[in-house]
């Protein structure tokens, strides 16, 4: 036993400076030596979810790493050694049958999924570049997700726009409901909230709506900002507030602000935001922006040149959602000519950037859109569905998600006659995946954009 811990030992060692730190504490750190026999090597890992995320993600370079370590190729065996703690039901009363456990666990996660929000599995910590502008916003999160409200209660994330909050809290929600399958995980925007507070007024549901908020495990709440000047909203928030807070249940918020500079806040909700902790999200430098391309790159499979990767890191200061965004147009660009990413590619296609950008509102996305492909803006923001409008519809969806920093997907989604914000999402993803196969689409959205960028 005393060679397969030396063993693991150096490949561990291997490993952590190959991977950043939160991939190995969150994911590779939890692999034990069990044995090492015929060139194969047994792992531990503690559950079947880190076995399938290990499995999925990072199985070949550990056992490439071994391989360099060992000198021969070495396959690698995943095993959960130690159960995962289940409650055993009384003597008298038989053990569920598989296919019922089974059928149990479906109806929690389609419980959970029917009274929440859906969170982005692209969000995760291990797709979350660490670095020192956000390293205690990360930490913080992560112990909130490890141990749901037994530290840090309430968490209160804030900064500018783009820089990672939402991120943060799809990662809080994802490692939950990926390692506490019991917990219920609510995750909102203000404005889902105002807007489920206001139906259930309307509907005369309030008592369900309190029982959809006040009844979760994780309540995860996005841009709290937007409940000033909102009385009866931050009424029903504090109460909510006090109910979670006081069974032990985690209540983590986001805001472009800390709770002293939200005006119009009532003092005493005030006072239980601050209760907790309070960690700023700054902008991050350089290194950190190129890194979070490079993370992007390898996420979605683009060969990203690193002198290309410089470029737009020194051009895109502020918002991490450009820089996303100004790597998936070169994407776009090269794969419709058929051109690998290079330098010059990069400068053709991102001629616009470090340029002032006039404001540009949903209002002038609207019109502009509408005009370019001969429609009204009331067909734009209507439900008809005919090919030609809803394509439309979607670029202007898009080009709102694009270049309205502030706006969320629920907000964009009201201004087309309050449509679901998974319409607005699978709109978004649907444009940009054409964008890569269609040169005429490509052409019309990168046109929509220089002339809303006031460029011609």
């Amino acid at each position: 036993m005393g060679q397969v811990e030396d063993l693991w030992a150096q490949c561990a060692e291997s490993l952590q400076e190959q991977v950043s730190d939160n991939v190995w504490s969150l994911t590779l750190g939890s692999l034990k030596p069990v044995d090492f026999a015929g060139d194969i090597l047994v792992l531990e890992v503690p559950n079947a979810v880190q076995k399938n995320r290990v499995s999925e993600r990072y199985l070949q370079l550990v056992e490439d790493t071994l391989t360099t370590v060992v000198g021969h190729a070495v396959t690698v065996d995943l095993v959960v050694v130690t159960p995962e703690p289940i409650e055993e039901p009384p003597d008298e009363v038989p053990a569920p049958s598989p296919a019922t456990q089974a059928t149990v666990r479906t109806a929690v996660r389609e419980t959970n999924e029917s009274h929440s929000a859906r969170l982005d599995p692209r969000f995760t910590f291990d797709a979350f570049v660490s670095a020192s502008s956000n390293r205690l916003p990360l930490a913080a999160a992560q112990t909130v997700a490890e141990t749901p409200g037994k530290a840090y209660n309430p968490l209160f994330i804030y900064g500018a726009s783009g820089l990672g909050k939402t991120h943060l809290l799809h990662a809080i929600g994802n490692y939950v409901q990926d390692n506490y399958s019991r917990m219920r995980v609510l995750y909102v925007t203000t404005e889902h909230f105002l807007n489920d507070f206001i139906d259930a007024i309307r509907n005369k549901t309030t008592i369900a709506f309190k029982r959809q908020y006040r009844e979760c495990d994780v309540l995860l709440i996005d841009d709290i900002q937007f409940i000033q000047n909102r009385e009866g909203l931050q009424e029903e928030l504090f109460h909510t507030y006090n109910t979670l807070h006081g069974a032990g249940k985690q209540i983590v918020f986001t805001s472009d602000r800390p709770p002293k500079s939200i005006e119009t806040l009532e003092e005493r909700l005030r006072s239980r935001l601050l209760s907790g902790l309070l960690t700023e999200i700054d902008r991050p430098d350089l290194e950190t922006r190129i890194a979070i391309l490079r993370t992007k790159a390898e996420y979605d499979r683009i060969a990203l040149p690193p002198d290309v990767a410089e470029f737009i890191a020194s051009h895109v200061r502020d918002n991490i959602r450009e820089l996303e965004g100004a790597i998936i147009r070169v994407n776009a660009f090269a794969n419709l000519n058929r051109e690998p990413i290079t330098l010059e590619l990069a400068k053709r296609v991102l001629s616009d950037l470090g340029d002032e950008t006039p404001a540009i509102t949903p209002d002038a996305i609207l019109e502009t859109v509408a005009d370019y492909y001969h429609f009204t803006v009331s067909e734009i923001r209507g439900p008809r569905r005919v090919r030609p409008l809803v394509t439309a519809r979607h670029v202007a969806m898009y080009l709102m998600r694009d270049l309205l920093a502030d706006y969320s997907y629920p907000m964009i989604a009201r201004i087309f006659d309050d449509r679901n914000h998974t319409t607005v999402i699978s709109a978004v993803e649907k444009v940009r995946g054409q964008m890569a196969e269609r040169q005429q689409l490509y052409d019309q959205v990168t046109q929509l954009r220089r002339q809303l960028k006031g460029e011609g």
